[in-house]
């Protein structure tokens, strides 16, 4: 289920040309994403599509051989995508996420050989949610050192968003026999001990993401494909991090990406497929275009997406702003996670709004399971629950009232 790495993949080497390219990318991917999602088509041709564009490559380091692109540009470059098919922009979050997470690794760890496969399109995919445990941030998956300098990984994942397609899949795991310190590992989909079920992700959905199980049956790891990183940080005294807000807003993107398809394909069928209703053809309005109820309506969810897409771009920028310092301050840390919530908090309601509310509008017809618009709502429905808005809403309100810091937690910070 992995790609093929192409050695020929190009390097985008400036923003202009990586945005370019995903609007390129995503108005191919866009055709014929109805009928895939209704008749569940594995997205193996879009992620090979992605992967053969230079995409993948865009956050890698300079002194890594990449562009080193800023992580605005990548969170734009996933708004993009997801826009096209929300499903394969989820599918290349994790990705994007992790290539940003090892940068500043030495030779010992696994960045070099990581960030040479995806200059060469690989895709990394995640393994790091399991079932059964108390919170969602808990791991029972154990990575146990061995004698002879190799590593023993046991297991099973689910919500493996990513692996679909991946090269290598990175594994949240805790060292066996220790106090509680964990570890990443970067696996191959293909190696002996490693089985994906993808098939038994079910959602109503998201479906195409296939995020589904991975179980790791005494998996042998290379030491340098271990990454040992102690004790998990404390939410309040730990060291400030970007890689939080630079996460929540990929999710963000995600989900106001696939507003503005819901936006763009309710007013294309409203154009072309809906008919006035009476009492407008009685006062002379002869198209459901002209009708100045459904024209209001189409301007208050475009004043909500244009709003969610200035936050996102606010939130970036201080993203950006935080990787530049040549120190990370918890300030910095703390503006850029406070506005990326935001924006990740009202996505969870305009976005789910957007892609319910164009049903108002296109009338019964719009509900044809042929047209499948309804797949907006269902995958925007689906992908604003990774984490809860209520909580975003208690940080940005204990900041305002009192200045408070937000913890630093892996869904917030």
């Amino acid at each position: 289920m992995s790609i093929d790495l192409e050695t020929t993949t190009p390097l985008l080497a400036s923003s202009h040309e990586a945005l370019s390219t995903a609007d390129a990318v995503a108005a191919e991917i866009a055709v014929g994403s109805a009928e895939r999602e209704r008749a569940g088509v594995s997205l193996l041709p879009q992620l090979r599509l992605v992967a053969e564009s230079g995409l993948l490559g865009i956050s890698v380091p300079t002194e890594h051989g990449g562009p080193g692109l800023p992580a605005s540009t990548t969170v734009e470059v996933l708004r993009r995508l997801s826009r096209g098919d929300g499903a394969v922009g989820q599918l290349l979050l994790s990705h994007f996420v992790i290539a940003r997470a090892i940068a500043g690794l030495g030779q010992a760890n696994p960045a070099p050989r990581v960030y040479a496969d995806i200059l060469a399109g690989a895709q990394i995919g995640n393994a790091t949610a399991e079932r059964g445990t108390k919170t969602s941030l808990q791991r029972r998956t154990t990575v146990t050192p061995r004698g002879d300098g190799t590593w023993l990984l046991e297991g099973t994942k689910y919500y493996a968003t990513g692996t679909l397609g991946a090269t290598w899949i990175a594994v949240a795991a805790v060292v066996g026999g220790g106090a509680g310190e964990t570890a990443t590992v970067f696996i191959r989909p293909e190696q002996p001990g490693v089985t994906l079920n993808l098939d038994k992700w079910s959602a109503f959905g998201q479906r195409g993401t296939a995020s589904g199980e991975v179980r790791l049956d005494g998996v042998i790891i290379e030491a340098d494909l271990v990454i040992e990183e102690g004790l998990p940080p404390h939410p309040v005294t730990g060291p400030p991090s970007a890689l939080g807000p630079f996460d929540q807003a990929l999710h963000a993107a995600i989900d106001i990406g696939i507003a503005r398809a819901a936006l763009e394909d309710g007013a294309e069928f409203v154009r072309t497929r809906s008919r006035p209703w009476q009492e407008a053809v009685d006062a002379g309005i002869e198209r459901a275009e002209n009708e100045p109820h459904v024209v209001r309506r189409f301007g208050e969810f475009t004043a909500r997406l244009y709003a969610l897409e200035a936050l996102l771009a606010r939130g970036t920028a201080l993203v950006d702003e935080a990787y530049a310092l040549p120190e990370l301050t918890r300030e910095a840390a703390s503006e850029a996670t406070l506005s990326v919530a935001a924006a990740k908090a009202l996505a969870q309601e305009f976005a789910v709004e957007i892609a319910s509310g164009i049903f108002e509008l296109t009338g019964t017809s719009g509900t044809d399971s042929a047209v499948n618009l309804d797949r907006h709502w269902r995958n925007v429905r689906t992908h604003t629950l990774h984490d809860p808005a209520r909580w975003k809403y208690v940080h940005l309100g204990n900041h305002t009232l009192s200045g408070a810091t937000p913890p630093r937690l892996g869904l917030v910070y």
